[in-house]
């Protein structure tokens, strides 16, 4: 199977990473020269490129893979690595593409310069070295990512294949600024950063094609200013993947830790099919549903079919929550209910501080679990 730039994660030394990204630039030369001027201007040739960069390399690359070269290491430890390992190596490719960057680039992006149908002009493919190295960097980097903290992507699942996306390239509008990750960059970088991003809001309804024009557009930034060159292709490769990487870790960590409050709910429970109520009642206090509340949801559910054998059809066609309805079935149910007041307490602090009126739903759980 061919190498990839996963397996050079410990290689030392400047020489040795300039050498992995050679390596790596000169297979993406052969998959751009597979290109047409079409498939450029039509954003086709991110399709291209997904397929490309995630077939062989998501069965190459899973938790056995990162087991045996890092077994008894915590996933914060190795993630850390991995993202600092694709900033190193886009830094380095930016600087080995900057020489693509000049005016005359920035025009023939829009017109292809009158090329033949069947040729891409040099200028445009080497340009087009730098954008596809960085994608298929960033898409390998959150893969990685979901892999160590046991988020399973099947990237046969429509859904999965687009969460990737938006998660290696930071595509849902606001994103990065809100999670304060721009702070790692230097001040005099910030601005630069912002407008990279400023545009980074894209309807992913709107399918590959859509997201290859984009990821080009974005990158024009790197041409748009004059006078400044390599440091400024090394400055924004480097920074928009340590971004990228960040936000990878913040997504697919968080929803670690989601699935994990669920596996410590369903193994604990001694009331599997009351946890459920309970855990939607918590959750229905407030009027909206957040991303972590959900995500939660549906863990406990998945659990508790598997582990408990326990499927509520009722629960599952619920339209509107009657409170009522939960009492009367805790009221039924015998025994010590202790573990569902800790279903109550997780739930209502999984997607923050816990507020009124969940407090109220849990201090009224608390009463009725003492008269039973």
């Amino acid at each position: 199977m061919t190498e990839t730039l996963a397996d050079h994660v410990d290689a030392t030394g400047d020489d040795a990473d300039r050498e992995a990204v050679e390596r790596e630039r000169s297979r993406m030369r052969e998959f751009i020269k597979g290109l047409s001027p079409d498939d450029i201007k039509s954003g086709n040739w991110f399709t291209k490129l997904m397929a490309h960069a995630m077939s062989s390399y998501t069965q190459k690359v899973n938790w056995q893979y990162f087991n045996e070269r890092y077994e008894g290491t915590p996933p914060d430890v190795i993630v850390d690595q991995r993202i600092k390992m694709a900033a190193r190596y886009a830094a380095i490719e930016g600087g080995l593409s900057a020489g693509a960057y000049t005016a005359t680039v920035a025009a023939t992006i829009g017109s292809l310069g009158g090329a033949s149908t069947a040729t891409v002009p040099a200028a445009v493919a080497t340009m087009m070295v730098d954008v596809a190295f960085v994608s298929q960097l960033q898409l390998h980097l959150a893969y990685d990512v979901s892999v160590l903290y046991r988020v399973p992507l099947d990237l046969s699942d429509p859904e999965d294949v687009w969460k990737l996306i938006r998660v290696a390239f930071t595509i849902k509008g606001g994103e990065v600024a809100r999670e304060g990750v721009v702070k790692t960059v230097p001040a005099m970088m910030r601005p630069l950063i912002k407008r990279f991003y400023s545009k980074a809001t894209l309807s992913a309804a709107k399918g590959l094609p859509v997201v290859g024009k984009f990821l080009l557009q974005r990158n024009v930034i790197k041409i748009g200013i004059p006078l400044v060159g390599i440091p400024l292709a090394v400055v924004l490769n480097r920074y928009t993947t340590l971004l990228a990487g960040r936000h990878a870790q913040a997504v697919f960590r968080n929803e670690a830790r989601v699935i994990e409050i669920a596996e410590r709910l369903s193994e604990r429970s001694r009331h599997p099919r009351m946890m459920l109520w309970v855990a939607w009642l918590v959750i229905r206090a407030n009027s909206k549903i957040g991303d972590d509340e959900a995500l939660l949801m549906r863990h406990l559910v998945k659990l508790v079919r598997e582990r408990h054998q326990v499927v509520d059809e009722r629960l599952a066609h619920l339209i509107d929550l009657d409170p009522v309805e939960v009492w009367r079935r805790l009221d039924a149910e015998p025994g010590d209910l202790s573990d569902l007041l800790d279903v109550a307490d997780l739930v209502a602090s999984v997607d923050g501080d816990i507020n009124a009126r969940e407090r109220a739903v849990i201090s009224e759980l608390r009463d009725r679990c003492r008269r039973v």
